[in-house]
């Protein structure tokens, strides 16, 4: 039999007490090890609270262990399935995706040399190039375009590479360093390789930035008549981000091979060495000229000819660029532009000379009544041109004014006007100007007279 009552206590057969199982004997002195006489069965009071307890950590186990698995399942089914390919190596090359022109990151230095192919494009390529706007090509071309400031003159040119700056040789002709503006930085170049027989030249940036965006080069081979092409440069110099637009005419080629893009996009002063580019944002020239006898007609050189001076090959050439113009025009030769040159130079000295003789003439008038006894005559315009004669003029005795003074006064600014007619002449002359070209136009400023000659 087993003791009444729970398992922490047992009955004492002697009085009927309920003894807890920590006491071993009753108070009535019967003691829990006489059970087995009365026929109770006398387990350890500790096995049956051990084996409740240990029921109860295994139930409480096993709902643990069936939580956690629960909550395993529920996660996997959760979790999406794992791509096959990750983890695995790639065995394609990685690609770079190349950023926008004119965007404002990190632009490589180009290194080797340039060629002058474009890589062929692909339908994605083409079908990109087609839906860009002018306004997105051109917003991508205006930071790589700088302002060139020479101290004698402005122009434009545009970055190839951080470093490099493409422009015309005439607007950085005769100096050895630059300021150039892109983008609101400031930057010093010098002029590192020039070519005056295509007008071009390299400018090398001392404190280039990385971050410079720079502009792609194609080829004028790439040119067709009727493609649209657009034009950015500094107008006279100050009129920032100037930007025209036309379509390519022709590509014509000089009889000193050199290759021009002709076009209808308006380029004004200022806009020399600006780049050319197409719908794409891809340079396809240099723009250098224009040409004022005909309306619409403007000239770039074709961006193969800074491509090869990049690349150390500068182009020989008999002639410049716009003397090939002319020959294809018609226009004047390089001795004729010259000589027409020449004689507008000479004129403005011719200019002055009149406007220092008319003040010459006032003070002759006012005075030499009193201190010019006879003068001789020299058949020229003005008559004070007998200074240049040696005993010319006699100078009259007078009480009341220094006749003596005023003479040398007079002489000494008739003698700066002969210093400045002659060197002027003289410099005519080695231009090819006709002496009849010379006096006629001392003819026209009444300053004509045989001792010029």
């Amino acid at each position: 039999m087993t003791p009444s009552g729970d398992q922490y206590s047992w009955n004492c057969p002697s009085c009927g007490r309920r003894v807890p199982t920590r006491f071993a004997e009753c108070r009535c002195g019967f003691k829990m090890t006489e059970l087995s006489d009365f026929g109770v069965e006398q387990g350890p009071p500790t096995a049956a609270r051990s084996g409740a307890a240990a029921s109860l950590l295994i139930i409480l186990g096993a709902a643990i262990g069936l939580g956690i698995a629960v909550y395993i399942v529920q996660s996997q089914k959760e979790q999406p399935a794992a791509s096959p390919q990750t983890n695995a190596v790639s065995t394609q090359p990685e690609r770079t995706q190349s950023a926008p022109v004119g965007e404002n990151t990190f632009v490589p230095p180009v290194t080797g040399t340039i060629t002058l192919t474009r890589p062929a494009a692909t339908p994605a390529t083409d079908a990109a190039s087609s839906s860009a706007t002018i306004e997105d090509v051109v917003s991508g071309a205006l930071p790589a375009v700088a302002s060139i400031e020479t101290g004698t003159g402005r122009g434009s040119g545009f970055f190839i590479r951080p470093n490099l700056v493409v422009t015309n040789y005439h607007v950085v002709e005769g100096q050895n360093s630059v300021t150039l503006q892109a983008g609101g930085a400031k930057y010093t170049a010098r002029v590192a390789s020039t070519s005056e027989a295509v007008d071009l030249a390299l400018l090398e940036v001392y404190n280039a930035n990385p971050q410079q965006p720079t502009l792609r080069l194609g080829t004028a081979a790439s040119a067709r008549p009727g493609e649209e092409v657009i034009a950015i440069g500094y107008a006279l110099g100050a009129l920032s981000n100037t930007v025209t637009r036309g379509i390519v005419s022709a590509v014509r080629q000089t009889t000193s091979n050199v290759t021009l893009i002709q076009t209808d996009a308006a380029i004004n002063p200022g806009n020399s060495g600006g780049p050319l580019i197409d719908r794409t944002g891809t340079v396809i020239g240099i723009n250098s000229m224009r040409n004022n006898r005909g309306e619409g007609l403007g000239f770039a050189i074709a961006i193969d000819h800074a491509i090869a001076l990049v690349n150390g090959k500068p182009p020989v050439s008999t002639t410049t660029p716009l003397n090939g113009l002319r020959q294809i025009t018609g226009g004047p030769s390089d001795s004729e532009q010259a000589r027409a040159q020449g004689a507008e130079d000479y004129e403005e000295v011719v200019v002055w000379a009149e406007r220092s003789g008319n003040n010459i003439d006032t003070n002759w008038q006012r005075s030499a009544k009193l201190c010019v006894s006879a003068s001789a005559s020299t058949g020229g315009d003005r008559v004070w041109f007998a200074l240049y004669v040696p005993n010319g003029v006699k100078v009259a005795v007078s009480n009341q004014y220094d006749c003596f003074g005023w003479m040398d006064r007079m002489k000494a600014d008739a003698n700066e006007i002969r210093t400045e007619m002659d060197k002027a002449a003289e410099v005519a002359r080695r231009q090819g100007v006709y002496p009849g070209t010379l006096r006629d136009i001392r003819q026209k400023h009444h300053m004509d007279w045989s001792g010029w000659n």
